[in-house]
This record gives C-alpha cells, structure tokens and sequence, in this order.
C-alpha cells in the first residue's frame, strides 16, 4: 500500500486500552451506588489479586510509582543508605529511591535480556546497600533465584519492580507468587488497566502495617467504612504519610480487567510471535530478548527491537518520525535515566558509565501491541517499516 493511502486511515497508536461493557456497566453502578472512593470494591480487587497471584498480601494503590515509594519508606532507609537498581528503566524507579531519602546506586543491564545484570549487582554491593530493586522490562522476568540468593547472601531485600510484568512468570511462578515484595502497575497502557492504579504484593507480615497505613495519612486501620452506619469517625495517626489509595471506580474497572489478563497476554504473545515471523531476518533490526526456557512465560507489555543504525544509516528518532509521518505511533522505552540533568548533576552520572544500557537507549523503539489489534492493523506496521527501509515483502 502507498504512504499516501497509509496517511487516509486512522492514526494508530501504539498502545490502547480494552474495555467493553462489562467495565461500562460496573463503572456506572459504582456511580449510582454513592460509593465512589476507596470501599467494598477495592476490597474485592485486592482479595482476586491475592487469588491470581497466590499471595498472602496486596495492597491496591493510586499508580504504581507509589507503590515503589511506599515500600521503600517502609523500609526505613536513611541518608547514604543505597539501593542498587538497573540504569535501564523508566525514571519513577529512580526518583522513588531519592524521594524515600536513599541513593540510587545503578549497574547496566545484561545484553541478552535488557533486564539488569546480576553479576553488576554483585560488583555493586557495599556496606551501605539496603536493597536490590530489579526492573523486569517489557514483560520479561529478571533471572530471580541468583538475585535473590545474593540478596540472602548480604541480608537485603529485594523489592521488584513489576510494573509492566503482571501475568509474567519465572520457572511456572507468578510474579507476585514470591520472593519479598512487588509493585505492579495500572497505568492505560498497561496489559490490564483501572485507568490509573497499581498495586503490591508482599510476604512478610512485619512490612504489612507499616505500609498499609502509609498509603493513606498515616492512619492505624481501615477506615473507608467511617461514613457508613457500623463505622466509626475516630481513628489515630501512627506516623505522617502521604494519601496513595485506589478509587472504587478504579478497582471496579480492575476486577473485570484481572479476568481478562491471560485472554489479554495470549493476544499479545500471538501478536509477538507474528512479529517474529514477519521481521526475521531483517538485517535492519535487533528483535526483542525473549525466554528461552519453557517454565518462563514473558507478558510481552512491550515488543521493543532495537534499530540497526549502522546499516539504515539514520537514527531511532529519525524512524519513529518517519512511523508518525504513516499514521503509526511508536513508543520509546526508554531514554537512559542517568543521562537526565538531575541524576548528571546530583549522583555525577555520564555519558559511557553504562556502555550496554547507552547503546539499546539509543536504539530501541516499541511498536504497537494491544489485545484489540487487527492483523491488518499488524500489517500496517510491517508495511510501513518495509516502507522506510526500503524493503520488498
């Protein structure tokens, strides 16, 4: 098909959410009921997570950014106390680490996976370091047991951030089934969606407390039933805190999504594998890390190759543009955080202290993936990179 009739069809985006009317319908009579904020709702989206994660705890939140935060306030981590992180991850997980008051302490990621490199985590250990918070990137596990032996080894915990890893699973386990804790997100273009939202799972019944009352005031207990008839008014603050909890809207609209997930992740690995298929080959592209193991099961949140720039002879950027221009929508995921003015200038980061992470910074791009993509949709995408790299499919 010619670029001019691509530019006659509907701009498609590289993410859309999927609702029907079961998300309709649930989101109106939380309206009609009155009842709009944190309250019978919620209590039911986070008794189904438990169910679907086989974990004894989740707290359901206002994104998933705050889940990040709160855990690690739980932590009671103080000045110069680090964290060490992977140098390949949206911006919320290191912002997170310097708003709990501790420093980011970041490696580079292993080339194969994207996801951090377990062996930098190692080298990065130090008297000071409280936790290891890993990133599974795009949907794809971090390798867990070497990671969570090593946390075992120098007594630290790991807090996982799973936000784009909902339904993932490593050696037949959920993420969320084990470990410490887990933060998972809600966001819209996510693989499941309560518009905003996320929420965390955790194992330990010594962080329970502490992080429940942080995600609302400070407040020693439940209190979303303080308005109804067998509620009460009075409540005590055991500590300051700030205000992180789901809506009833929000958790209505997640317990139709939750039933959907695995209907929406295998729409999403068909969708994946059929880029597979198409793309193979092309000199012109570095295709996504996928498992190589049977009992891994990625969620594929993101299709994201890597852009050969030394055969196409343009940049990433340059491509993303060129995908706009066909009525495509390409997402980027993502700049290298410790490139960004605040962490050069605060933690004296630079260009080449994380040589793998800079190159697939440069590269990478994410094409559309949703469950309610067409084939011909899919087609669109494959035509229109054919277009630009001038190929003949």
């Amino acid at each position: 098909m010619s670029p001019a009739a691509e530019l006659e069809k509907p701009f498609l985006p590289f993410s859309k959410p999927t609702f029907n009317d079961d998300e309709i319908q649930e989101v109106i009579q939380c309206l009609k009921s009155g009842w709009i904020t944190t309250g019978p709702r919620v209590q039911k989206f986070e008794e189904d997570l438990k169910n679907y994660l086989n974990c004894p705890h989740v707290l359901t939140l206002a994104s998933g950014t705050a889940g990040l935060y709160i855990a690690l306030k739980a932590l009671d981590l103080q000045e110069n106390d680090e964290v060490i992180t992977t140098a390949f991850t949206f911006v919320a997980t290191l912002n997170t680490i310097v708003m709990a008051g501790a420093k980011p302490v970041l490696v580079d990621i292993d080339p194969k996976t994207y996801n951090i490199d377990i062996l930098e985590v190692e080298k990065a250990i130090t008297p000071k370091t409280r936790v290891i918070l890993p990133v599974h990137f795009a949907g794809l596990s971090v390798d867990l047991d070497p990671l969570y032996a090593l946390a075992k080894k120098h007594n630290l915990i790991v807090l996982e951030d799973a936000a784009q890893a909902i339904g993932t699973r490593y050696k037949n386990k959920m993420i969320g089934e084990f470990g410490d804790l887990q933060v998972f997100s809600f966001h819209p273009n996510k693989n499941m969606t309560t518009i905003e939202g996320g929420a965390l799972s955790l194992h330990h019944d010594k962080f329970l407390k502490k992080i429940s009352t942080a995600r609302f005031h400070g407040i020693d207990r439940d209190i979303w039933d303080r308005f109804t008839k067998k509620g009460s008014q009075h409540y005590d603050v055991v500590e300051p805190a700030l205000k992180f909890n789901m809506s009833d809207v929000q958790a209505g609209i997640g317990i139709h999504q939750l039933k959907k997930l695995e209907k929406f992740i295998d729409q999403r690995e068909k969708l994946a594998n059929r880029y597979f298929e198409k793309l193979k080959g092309w000199t012109e592209l570095f295709l996504p890390p996928h498992p190589q193991n049977f009992d891994h099961k990625h969620s594929w949140h993101l299709f994201a190759p890597c852009l050969n720039i030394e055969s196409v002879g343009f940049s990433r950027d340059d491509l993303i543009q060129k995908m706009k221009d066909l009525g495509i929508g390409i997402g980027l995921h993502y700049d290298a955080p410790h490139l960004f003015t605040y962490y050069q200038k605060t933690f004296g980061y630079k260009i080449g202290d994380f040589p793998h992470t800079e190159w697939v910074s440069d590269r990478i791009f994410s094409l559309p993936l949703f469950p309610l993509m067409t084939g011909e949709e899919q087609d669109r995408v494959i035509e229109g990179l054919a277009h630009i790299f001038n190929k003949t499919i």
